[in-house]
């Protein structure tokens, strides 16, 4: 299992109070105490639970322009008609995939192209399924435009949880379809706005893998 590196500094402040935890218990409850156990026992767990949190598996993403991927792992909570008020200021499909503690919290380029608008936003910290956290929570907006002139917008959003949105791009990059563009820590919401002649290959509740499943196909 690969590792982010989004993780190491976590991991390892998570990994040295695991063992100041268990050396605490060790030299006043001794070796032999259930307590000491119990608490080696739930330190282990604890380490693997943050461990998880920060593997980055490798995908293999079949490239092919008119194919939207899924932009990370999770639950599709949102697919509707809506406004989007600051790129395009007109109405789009909105897909929003929910990352809960457990799902893999690397963010993937959706379609190939060129990076035409990248802006971060300060914001709450509402919970990731509240309808005004796509406006109102941290977050980051992306536009990448395809080579045929399609413009696809891309939204990571923090959560209550997930408060550290990393992100690897900037305006003029080129994008790559299935390529990671960002991180989010402890997971949250990542929102997709599509045109709204774009066939839509998921439906709500469905579990799609960032980089490998296909959730919409561009016309």
């Amino acid at each position: 299992m690969t590792i982010h590196k989004e993780g190491f500094k976590t991991l390892a402040i998570t990994l040295l109070g695991c063992f100041s935890f268990s050396g605490v218990l060790w030299k006043f409850f001794g070796p032999d105490s259930l307590i000491t156990t119990a608490g080696i026992i739930f330190s282990v767990f604890f380490f693997l639970v943050i461990l998880q949190f920060f593997r980055s598996p490798r995908r293999r993403t079949l490239l092919e322009e008119k194919n939207v991927i899924a932009p990370a792992d999770g639950k599709v909570v949102v697919i509707e008609r809506t406004k989007e008020g600051e790129f395009f200021k007109d109405e789009r499909i909105q897909i929003s995939i929910f990352m809960s503690p457990v799902n893999v919290h690397v963010n993937r380029h959706s379609v190939s192209g060129i990076v035409k608008y990248f802006k971060y936003h300060p914001g709450k910290y509402l919970v990731a399924w509240h309808p005004k956290s796509s406006t109102e929570n941290e977050r980051t907006t992306m536009v990448v435009e395809t080579s045929s002139g399609t413009q696809v917008l891309m939204r990571q959003i923090a959560g209550a949880l997930a408060k550290r949105i990393k992100w690897y791009v900037k305006p003029g990059d080129e994008a790559i379809q299935g390529e990671e563009y960002g991180f989010i820590k402890f997971g949250s919401r990542v929102d997709i706005f599509l045109p709204l002649d774009a066939e839509i290959k998921v439906k709500l509740n469905d579990r799609p893998k960032g980089g490998q499943t296909i959730i919409a196909v561009l016309q």
